[in-house]
């Protein structure tokens, strides 16, 4: 896809435009193929990218996946350029992400499996730690996070 805006845009994205980006700040060292996940080609699957100057600066991704039996969106795969970490890009992405899954009107249930170190960021965000760490082997200790959004 051709992004032409001088500022940072936000869009769906296909998973081939996130990969590298996922592969590089979640998966380094390991082969690319495991920045790949489960659930990227189904159809109610969302990508989502921040783009500045034709380049994929950030991303996430949302699946439909029930949380406690109850309908909801997962979150996977959210990554910012290294040297963007901190300036903010994430947190709008996130939002935008989050408010077009919401509107898709299927849940307004969010979770996700997020590293310990993110989890800040997440809880500034309004989410929520339920449950104590755990381990993800290759990925490092994390913890079940919860947003309820809309009433």
């Amino acid at each position: 896809m051709s992004d032409s805006c001088d500022q940072i845009c936000f869009r769906e994205a296909r998973v081939e435009e996130i990969l590298g980006l996922r592969w590089t700040i979640l998966r380094a060292g390991l082969p690319r193929e495991a920045a790949s996940f489960e659930g990227d080609d189904e159809p109610t699957t969302h990508h989502f990218a921040a783009v500045k100057n034709n380049q994929i600066i950030a991303c996430a991704t949302f699946l439909r996946r029930p949380f406690d039996g109850e309908p909801g969106w997962q979150l996977r795969g959210m990554a910012v350029r290294a040297n963007l970490q901190g300036t903010g890009v994430g947190k709008q992405l996130l939002e935008f992400a989050e408010s077009f899954v919401v509107s898709r009107g299927e849940s307004k249930l969010l979770w996700c499996n997020a590293r310990v170190p993110a989890s800040a960021f997440y809880v500034r965000q309004g989410w929520t730690i339920v449950g104590d760490p755990f381990e993800i082997p290759t990925a490092g200790p994390h913890v079940k996070m919860l947003k309820k959004t809309g009433g």
